[in-house]
């Protein structure tokens, strides 16, 4: 058993008070989930500040606390460690608990607005085609060694995602991918891990909710380069305008991927259609059942990133061939009146406009286009009325409906999205709060060969509404519409 000391290596001390010697059987920051002789970690949040349970962790078993602020009347025989910042100690304890697995595996982190999910997911699955045991910690699901667990964070909490990397070292993987994001940054929950490489793949608006501003919200992706060791890999989107921003003072071994711009990796699309794309990576054109440029630029990012980490070029480009959409990524299916339908997770404003871009590109206009999009409640408000903008510009009729209110009326949500619509656009518009309700409509509107795009949530199996998640499964609910399994 690790002793308190142990744990603190490398941890910033302001203080300590009693024996850090004393062995510590396991670590938490929840006062309920304190074991007996544990360490609890006070961390304050914008909520709940975790200094106020430190008496219940302390009946549970706490042998040791982390403190940002010195309590008073503690028992004599409880440990008590003052540092500046609990959010990056906790993060620093944690991997020195789980050994540092970090270190032990190759660990890429990939950040970014839009892509970070398909990235991560299609990084894994090439590695596995490679032979390689492959780790994936996303937005989706944590996955390794043909298991499955699901996660409530992009980025998980620093004992998870240790915990998780510990169990993928004890099992022999050797390559994770994970998804890091501004709030897993902004958090410290991954301070004190090791990360190869990092890859950034693009900077638009959202979560300006949390960091107040868009140069907030690029500056917390900013600090996860800067603070990348000087012998991992820095990988960047030079389409994006931040990509030369990410790299500024990067210690890490610089290097970039384009589809429109000079860059280290470089890439085309030659031919789009909804059964996929023929793309030029490098001077060999390669076939993938990938749809639109988005997803040109994700694969060349996969394509970068393999080679850099060793795997031979004419295999890698093979198994880019192979890879087939990440659930709730432009997912597809056509009805037996051959409407083709789009399921796709773009929730932000830019990613929007990028699967309608795509959809305008490969249908001839001779059908419809009708889009069902909602935004989540208690997030970025300010990207409602644009996302309202971009869905009535781009579609024949666009059904405005629910997403995941959570704890926010649907029907001012949706005013806010048709705020943003232009005037000659109005009479696209149909309000449906009910998700189910819309996609019905969608299909009675539907003449064969039209193109229906089911915006919003993806992969989401949940609807969230106040505080409660009810089953919601975008595709299977379309399916069951649109195939007429009902």
């Amino acid at each position: 058993m690790k002793t308190l000391q142990d744990l603190l290596y490398r941890v910033a001390l302001e203080a300590t008070i009693g024996n850090i010697k004393i062995p510590i059987a396991d670590i938490a920051f929840d006062s309920r989930a304190v074991q007996k002789q544990g360490v609890f970690v006070a961390l304050k949040g914008t909520v709940v500040d975790g200094h106020d349970y430190i008496a219940g962790a302390i009946k549970k078993g706490a042998a040791a606390i982390v403190v940002e602020t010195l309590p008073e009347n503690l028992p004599e025989s409880v440990v008590v460690v003052q540092v500046n910042d609990t959010h990056s100690a906790l993060s620093i304890i944690a991997a020195n608990f789980y050994d540092n697995p970090s270190k032990q595996l190759q660990l890429v982190g990939i950040t970014g607005t839009n892509g970070k999910t398909t990235i991560a997911s299609l990084l894994s699955k090439v590695f596995s085609l490679s032979g390689y045991k492959t780790g994936l910690i996303s937005t989706v699901a944590i996955q390794y060694l043909d298991q499955q667990f699901e996660t409530s964070h992009t980025t998980p909490d620093p004992i998870v995602i240790n915990r998780h990397l510990h169990a993928m070292v004890s099992g022999g993987v050797s390559h994770c991918f994970m998804e890091v994001s501004s709030h897993g940054i902004d958090q410290r929950r991954i301070t004190g891990l090791h990360f190869t490489m990092g890859i950034f793949s693009n900077l638009t608006h959202d979560h300006l909710d949390y960091h107040g501003s868009f140069a907030n919200y690029r500056d917390v992706k900013k600090q996860f380069f800067d603070q990348l060791p000087k012998e991992s890999f820095a990988l960047v989107n030079w389409d994006d305008k931040n990509g030369g921003y990410m790299l500024q003072n990067t210690q890490a071994k610089k290097f970039s991927y384009a589809l429109k711009n000079y860059a280290d990796f470089q890439g085309t699309v030659l031919e789009s259609q909804f059964q996929g794309m023929l793309l030029k990576i490098d001077h060999t054109e390669v076939w993938t059942p990938l749809v639109g440029a988005f997803n040109a630029s994700n694969l060349l990012a996969v394509y970068s990133c393999g080679l850099l980490l060793g795997l031979d070029r004419m295999d890698l480009l093979q198994q880019l061939s192979k890879l087939q959409n990440v659930a709730g990524r432009f997912q597809t299916f056509e009805s037996p009146d051959k409407v083709v339908v789009v399921v796709d997770y773009s929730h932000t404003p830019d990613a929007l406009e990028n699967v309608l871009q795509t959809i305008d590109k490969i249908r001839t206009k001779n059908e419809s286009l009708i889009t069902v999009v909602g935004c989540g409640g208690n997030r970025d408000s300010e990207k409602r009325p644009l996302m309202g903008a971009i869905a009535a510009q781009y579609s024949t009729k666009v059904i405005f409906t629910s997403d995941n209110p959570r704890d926010e009326d649907p029907e001012a949500i949706i005013k806010q999205m048709i705020a943003g619509v232009a005037p000659e656009d109005y009479k696209k518009v149909l309000n449906v709060v009910s998700r189910k309700e819309a996609l019905n409509v969608a299909h009675h509107l539907s003449q064969p060969k039209d193109v229906i795009l089911i915006a919003g949530k993806g992969h989401e199996t949940y609807q969230e509404i106040k505080g409660e998640r009810l089953p919601f499964d975008d595709f299977k609910i379309a399916q069951s519409i649109f195939l007429k399994k009902e």
